[in-house]
């Protein structure tokens, strides 16, 4: 059987990465292709403003997360916080990672409030990508790496 090592959790900011974008999505592990009016559709349907991270809000966030990896002794060898968007790519722990996953989004919401953020913050969902040897988890770490340039 095959152990998992490690992996990469993404998440993004309340409306910004809507099904339907010109620059495409992702749907249940799949890419998918601008489409105009399910983007529409998904904008009207938003009930808060979109949300986009400043560069001290995007600081703030990192910290709670990284603070909030100790509780699960739980070593994140990457993390990248941008405007609309969050990778983190950690070693594997013993804990369900819907639970790490909404232990992150909910450490960096409370440290976001405190800074006078309101309302909602992230999307519901996350994305995860098992590593499963240490190839793939360099892998995750290297696309991270490249989009922080990028970014």
């Amino acid at each position: 059987m095959v152990k998992t090592i490690g992996y990469m959790i993404t998440w993004t900011t309340y409306g910004t990465w809507l099904q339907g974008r010109e620059q495409g999505f992702v749907k249940d592990g799949t890419v998918r292709g601008a489409n105009p009016a399910l983007m529409k559709s998904n904008i009207r349907n938003l009930k808060d403003d979109a949300v986009k991270l400043n560069r001290e809000q995007r600081t703030i966030a990192e910290k709670a997360i990284v603070e909030a990896s100790k509780r699960f002794r739980q070593k994140i060898l990457a993390i990248a916080v941008y405007s609309n968007h969050i990778h983190i790519v950690c070693e594997y722990v013993d804990v369900p990672i819907n639970v790490l996953a909404g232990y992150y989004k909910n450490a960096g919401r409370v440290a976001l409030k405190k800074c006078g953020v309101e309302g909602r913050v992230w999307t519901k969902r996350y994305d995860k990508q098992f590593c499963f040897d240490e190839k793939s988890l360099n892998k995750r770490i290297a696309y991270m790496q490249k989009h922080n340039q990028t970014e």
